[in-house]
């Protein structure tokens, strides 16, 4: 009994793409004993173009607006200030040498947890592949930063990646810094729109990737950081005791007072 040929349906699913076709469909047949008909649709890139490219707009509309020392506030600031987030670090690690072994081992895993979301950030990057909106978006106003080479691409936001990890990151060294490191991510994330370099659902999704990110690594790696401290506190090299500190001070107790009978 003979069966007829198949055929496949192509159901096409639109996703919104920035100049170009996301998906080029290819037709091949094989097995042409079985009557099968292949289509083939090799997967280039992932490219997204949300709603917000009007928000984009009125964001670099208005930073175009802005004050003179506005603008050049924010050029600078959208790549020193992450130097902020490296000086907390410093310090944290600092202060943690003379604190026990768990807290210091925050503190190190800390930059370390960060440095994972930004690889993360990374390859996600080469997945998705989304053009820069300093490209991409017609009718909008030039970038006040250089808009980056082609290759690099848009989703999510390297610096809001760092930015969201080194926030909760350092939150966990010290909770009272969530004042300043959470203000300071916002911050940090909106001036990649606010420059031009990024829509604003590359930073929101940079920011969210890197606090989970780094909460999850530091999450697991904290017990093994812990004993690797103790041991590298045991030991006798003098670079190990300095790097890892001393640890807390141990509180002399008062010595017992004898009546005499």
């Amino acid at each position: 009994m003979s069966h007829p040929p198949l055929r496949a349906q192509l159901f096409r699913i639109i996703i919104p793409v920035t100049g170009r076709t996301p998906l080029s469909f290819v037709r091949y047949r094989t097995r042409r004993s079985l009557g099968v008909t292949v289509l083939i649709a090799p997967l280039r890139s992932v490219t997204m173009d949300f709603v917000d490219s009007g928000l984009y707009r009125d964001i670099t509309d208005h930073a175009h607006d802005a004050p003179a020392w506005l603008r050049h506030t924010a050029e600078i600031g959208t790549e020193a200030g992450l130097l902020v987030f490296v000086a907390l670090f410093a310090l944290g690690w600092w202060r943690a040498r003379r604190s026990d072994s768990r807290a210091f081992a925050i503190a190190v895993l800390a930059p370390l947890a960060t440095a994972v979301a930004y690889i993360c950030s990374e390859v996600l990057k080469s997945v998705v592949t989304e053009e820069r909106p300093c490209r991409a978006v017609t009718g909008a106003a030039p970038s006040l930063a250089e808009c980056p080479p082609y290759g690099d691409w848009s989703f999510p936001s390297n610096h809001a990646t760092i930015a969201g990890a080194s926030a909760a990151a350092l939150v966990l060294v010290r909770r009272t810094l969530v004042w300043l490191t959470a203000p300071l991510a916002v911050l940090a994330a909106f001036s990649r729109v606010f420059v031009g370099v990024h829509y604003p659902h590359d930073v929101a999704a940079g920011l969210l990737l890197g606090a989970a990110v780094a909460l999850t690594v530091v999450a697991l790696a904290t017990g093994p950081a812990t004993r690797l401290t103790e041991a590298v506190r045991g030991s006798t090299a003098p670079v190990s005791r300095w790097i890892t500190g001393p640890g807390p001070r141990s509180v002399a107790l008062p010595h017992a007072s004898h009546r005499r009978p």
